[in-house]
């Protein structure tokens, strides 16, 4: 480390002022990737496949994380996917992720009549399946 020829060459270089450095090229090199290879998904593509996997959902972790997947995207899911999920909740007997799921349509819709369209259209799975909304169980 600090042997003889250490110190030779560092007065060397304080006596003349030259200090070499690698030479460093005049261009540079990317590369760029294109991530957008793979074809839109449309929303009806989107809607059959969370409807596919809601009916084939097993136990309450793959429905919490489906329900998360879906509603991460910069869309409010059709009525046969909130349909298709509340029929997984009540399948596996969960009474809480189905209550939450009209929940997360009231955060996800802009306005309050979109929310009162979808309980309309829920109405009937919603009266089957002996569901309540937060609202409806007291809660504010």
């Amino acid at each position: 480390m600090f042997g003889i020829r250490s110190v030779v060459r560092s007065a060397a270089v304080a006596r003349t002022g030259l200090v070499r450095t690698a030479a460093k090229p005049s261009f540079v090199l990317t590369q760029r990737r294109l991530y957008s290879e793979q074809p839109e998904e449309t929303y009806e593509q989107f809607t059959n496949r969370y409807v596919k996997f809601f009916e084939n959902v097993d136990d309450q972790f793959e429905l919490q994380r489906g329900l998360n997947n879906c509603f991460a995207y910069d869309l409010v899911p059709d009525v046969a996917i909130c349909e298709a999920a509340l029929r997984a909740a009540r399948r596996i007997d969960d009474f809480s992720t189905a209550v939450r799921v009209f929940e997360a349509l009231k955060i996800k819709v802009d306005k309050t009549s979109q929310y009162e369209d979808y309980l309309q259209a829920l109405k009937p799975v919603k009266d089957e399946l002996g569901l309540l909304t937060k609202e409806e169980l007291g809660f504010k």
